[in-house]
């Protein structure tokens, strides 16, 4: 008889899903149905609806609700939705996580407070209202956008608490992970930027909000697959896919990551699209060096 432990529902790849809109910058529900599916087809574990990659900021509150909606309805059975559920007001971030719940999802992804720079406190109790509602909540530090710090102590509290179950690491410090885990040992680490996969993987990490499988599921997958199974051999086959990969998952991090994103995917034959205002379509050189960096991935074989 296995004795396999089930993967929990934040585990593993969770894409960040773009957000596709018609010509008249209307939400294309169905389109965005599509793409659901075909990520589950192509290996990944879940979804991150209402993202920062997925313009949740431009939505409407019947949108964002709606792009929810649909993802839980395109998932296949096993297959994770998590919506982000970031609002300026604890109670706005309790209510899109009741809204998650009723919808079906098995998670959320919540940002802390950031109408302003939050004290510890804020923060703790910003995370207290959305935990009562009872779905598992894994915290996003992203402290460069945000500008506030979910720093290992932090995070130890909030973990100590019961009141998340994970963290999204988006500082772009690796050293993190180490100082996470000495602090909050049950906490679950999840890789939060696209060109650290390889260095969050190798210190422990179970699962990755992911931008780049959006227009490259295959090979992005299986780097996460190899970064992450413990064996040194899976690591020394990870290495040079990562090196092939980075100039490409580079733009995860960029100031243009959405409409890069969205580039790649048309490059490779997905609808990728535009996006609403205030995003502007890329400078075109900035346009012409993430096309380039798509082909060349692609004319690795990559897809």
């Amino acid at each position: 008889m296995s004795t396999t432990t089930p993967r929990q529902a934040w585990h593993g790849v969770h894409v960040a899903t773009a957000l596709p809109f018609t010509d008249d910058r209307e939400v294309d529900l169905a389109g965005y149905a599509e793409h659901v599916r075909f990520l589950a087809a192509n290996g990944c574990d879940g979804v991150c609806p209402n993202g920062s990659l997925g313009e949740y900021q431009t939505l409407t509150d019947a949108e964002r609700a709606a792009v929810v909606e649909t993802a839980v309805a395109a998932a296949p059975e096993g297959f994770g939705v998590m919506p982000g559920v970031a609002a300026y007001g604890a109670l706005e971030a309790a209510r899109w996580t009741a809204q998650a719940a009723e919808a079906g999802a098995s998670s959320v992804l919540l940002l802390p407070p950031n109408a302003y720079r939050a004290e510890p406190a804020a923060v703790v109790e910003h995370y207290r209202e959305a935990a009562a509602v009872g779905l598992p909540i894994v915290a996003y530090n992203n402290p460069i956008d945000t500008k506030v710090d979910l720093t290992p102590e932090l995070l130890a509290r909030l973990s100590g608490e019961g009141l998340i179950v994970g963290v999204k690491e988006f500082s772009g410090d690796v050293r993190r992970a180490y100082q996470i885990r000495e602090q909050a040992p049950d906490l679950d680490l999840l890789i939060g930027a696209d060109d650290v996969l390889l260095e969050l993987g190798l210190a422990g990490a179970v699962g990755w909000i992911a931008g780049y499988p959006n227009a490259l599921p295959l090979a992005t997958v299986e780097l996460y697959r190899l970064a992450t199974s413990g064996d040194p051999a899976d690591v020394a086959r990870a290495l040079p896919l990562y090196r092939e990969l980075h100039p490409l998952l580079r733009w995860d991090s960029k100031v243009e990551f959405v409409q890069s994103i969205k580039l790649s995917m048309d490059v490779v034959g997905l609808k990728g699209g535009g996006c609403r205002p205030p995003r502007t379509p890329l400078a075109p050189e900035v346009a012409a060096r993430v096309v380039a960096d798509t082909e060349a991935v692609l004319a690795l074989g990559h897809r």
